[in-house]
């Protein structure tokens, strides 16, 4: 291995993108769970749904100021690291990016001042339609930056200009490309899975610490409600989306899927310690033939292994690999947990159940080890291209020295250290907290509301 410019700069935005994704993959789905939570404080007018917006709120304005941050420092490196990609796909790439910043970008801006501080300065009406604004225009942010990264994973709609740059001739195939589909599904359900887990663990600490019961007992059952709900939809939404690379990017799945032989009736490799020297799995545990089954492949369908590709055109397989297994794990995880709960509420003991709540305090991370490590199995099983089987990574890294990039890695990973950590910490101090109660407010005439926010308030 060379640290050369490229390696080193394929480090640093990894790195960069790292730190960045964590954030959007959180107030996502915040935005949304705070929509949801003033819309039923608006329809019910129960004071703890109040107390969980303004709760949550503190958090989402963190976490999305962080998240502003760490995007600007990647859009930067397309121009320091990375000249020759946007030189050459800039004409393809580039409107996708100026269509986030004008749609989604602009919608968050124009409504986040008065989401944040406009609870006392304008009507409930206005406020709900800001939170909504912000919660879509989260969406309408990751429809663009999913369709981009899409478009280098299944590129299509473009052609070669004769100065060498690649240009878009049909701008809806380039939007709208094979890979968008599925992926901004899976993308937006991570998202919603990663909140659901971090609410779930902050209101289970504060259940184990005795504070906030009304409040901490509500969002408990919300954040159940949606691991129950959304994980078995983002484990089919993840198949569908290695169908999909399967077709396009067969050399990512004979990685992450651990094949090294091409053949009919491939196994479903457990785990293994993949070699790429000896070209085999070390210590291999795996169920033949499951592998065919779980790729939709009949009985006489041959699946290419990694010896249907040249050493230069395989992506790294050791990481791909487990990077693949820990997501996949994380998801497992996720949908026990989601189980246990939702029978544990419907044997009326949630409450109670003491070390449930401790496996949600341990399991708080896990939607964003999962966000992490799915990223990893798309952006490393794509190697070597940058955009997939047109643009290798090599070809599109800046001209620049090791020793430059090696210094603002460093940089970047002292400052990165203390901004993002402090912030980090404070954000986990105010979980530890947890909501104002305010179990004593009375309760307005208004109608009970929807017989959701009913279950969910008042159930055991």
């Amino acid at each position: 291995m060379e640290w050369d410019a490229l390696l080193l700069s394929r480090l640093q935005f990894a790195f960069t993108i790292g730190f960045h994704i964590i954030f959007p993959a959180f107030t996502i789905g915040l935005a949304s769970f705070l929509a949801v939570l003033e819309g039923l404080w608006l329809f019910t007018r129960k004071p703890l749904f109040k107390n969980l917006y303004l709760f949550w709120v503190k958090i989402f304005a963190l976490s999305f100021g962080m998240g502003v941050v760490s995007g600007v420092v990647m859009s930067y490196q397309f121009g320091t690291n990375w000249s020759l990609f946007a030189s050459i796909t800039g004409s393809v790439i580039g409107p996708l990016l100026a269509y986030e910043v004008l749609t989604a970008f602009f919608l968050e801006a124009s409504f986040l001042g008065i989401m944040l501080f406009g609870w006392k300065r304008v009507g409930s009406g206005l406020h709900f339609f800001s939170t909504c604004m912000v919660a879509i225009g989260t969406l309408i942010s990751a429809f663009w930056i999913l369709s981009a990264n899409s478009w280098m994973q299944t590129p299509q709609g473009w052609t070669w200009a004769e100065d060498g740059a690649m240009i878009a001739t049909n701008f809806a195939e380039v939007i709208f490309n094979p890979s968008l589909p599925t992926r901004l599904a899976h993308m937006v359900l991570a998202a919603f899975l990663t909140t659901a887990m971090v609410v779930a663990g902050a209101s289970a600490f504060t259940l184990l610490k005795k504070k906030a019961i009304p409040e901490s007992r509500t969002a408990l059952r919300m954040a159940i409600l949606m691991m129950a709900i959304v994980t078995p939809i983002q484990i089919m939404v993840g198949h569908e989306s290695g169908i999909v690379a399967g077709h396009h990017q067969p050399a990512k799945v004979a990685a992450l899927e651990g094949w090294w032989t091409t053949r009919t009736q491939q196994p479903t490799v457990l785990i293994g310690w993949p070699d790429e020297e000896a070209e085999t799995n070390h210590f291999e545990l795996a169920i033949p033939g499951f592998g065919s089954t779980v790729n939709n492949a009949g009985p006489d369908d041959v699946l290419p292994g990694l010896d249907q590709f040249a050493e230069q055109d395989r992506p790294p397989v050791w990481i791909t690999f487990w990077a693949f297994r820990i997501m996949v794990g994380m998801g497992l995880i996720m949908l026990t947990l989601g189980l246990w709960g939702a029978v544990a509420w419907a044997l009326k003991r949630l409450d109670a159940a003491t070390w449930y709540h401790r496996a949600l305090v341990l399991a708080a991370p896990s939607g964003f080890v999962a966000v992490l490590t799915g990223w990893i199995t798309a952006e490393v099983g794509r190697q070597p291209y940058v955009v997939y089987g047109v643009l290798r990574t090599a070809d599109a890294v800046s001209p620049v020295s090791a020793a430059s990039v090696a210094t603002s890695l460093l940089l970047f990973m002292v400052v990165y250290a203390i901004v993002f950590s402090a912030g980090a910490l404070y954000i986990l101090r105010l979980m530890a907290k947890g909501p104002e109660s305010d179990e004593a407010a009375p309760q307005s005439n208004q109608p009970p509301g929807t017989p959701l926010a009913a279950a969910i308030e008042e159930a055991p």
